[in-house]
């Protein structure tokens, strides 16, 4: 039997609720990305993160905003705060849009599931697009800013670009000015985009079209 095609697609999750979106999609099998940033914690936040960690019963779930590293305890907060990514295939992205229309009888969406312009179907996001996305806000670099796609709009076209050296190594984008100063936009279109902080000429490599 062929294997169904899993493809990434974009939920807008609304009432701050992405880490319980998170979970719930976990609880279904599903792979998600979230792009975070990592916030360090320290004095009285540090201690009281280690002690709800240390109580956690044996194989209980730990809290997911929660991430230690060695001695470091890290709170996870999102790059978007409504934006979640799931790669799933028909039959699953129906279901999920399904649960988050909410129970009928409320009539309280918990949100949706991007669709193409002529919402006809769910927009399916390029592996390549997600990959690239992915890799950016991953990377732990500073100065990253994210973009909606309306605000996209504001930017004129610049020079496609690969990252040769350093730790963005491999990302794919356009040169864009952005308030005062040439970044690198790496976007997923009609749903978002990130930009860089500075990076070096001589860091990056001009790609044909």
């Amino acid at each position: 039997m062929e294997e169904a095609q899993l493809n990434w697609y974009a939920l807008k999750v609304f009432y701050n609720k992405v880490f319980e979106m998170e979970d719930r999609l976990a609880g279904m099998g599903l792979e998600t990305y979230l792009a975070v940033e990592k916030v360090p914690l320290k004095g009285e936040e540090h201690l009281a993160a280690a002690r709800k960690l240390a109580q956690l019963p044996e194989g209980g779930r730990a809290d997911s905003r929660l991430v230690r590293e060695g001695p470091v305890i890290y709170r996870r907060e999102p790059m978007v705060k409504s934006l979640i990514f799931v790669r799933a295939d028909e039959t699953d992205i129906t279901q999920v849009a399904e649960m988050l229309k909410g129970p009928a009888d409320l009539n309280k969406p918990e949100g949706f599931v991007y669709r193409t312009p002529d919402w006809q179907s769910f927009s399916v996001i390029p592996d390549r697009q997600m990959t690239l996305f992915m890799l950016v806000t991953s990377s732990g670099e500073s100065g990253l800013k994210v973009f909606s796609a309306d605000e996209l709009t504001h930017f004129k076209s610049g020079q496609k670009v690969r990252v040769v050296e350093g730790p963005l190594k491999g990302a794919e984008g356009y040169i864009k000015r952005i308030q005062k100063n040439r970044r690198l936009l790496v976007a997923i279109e009609g749903i978002v985009a990130v930009a860089t902080s500075y990076i070096p000429p001589q860091f990056m490599e001009t790609v044909k079209e």
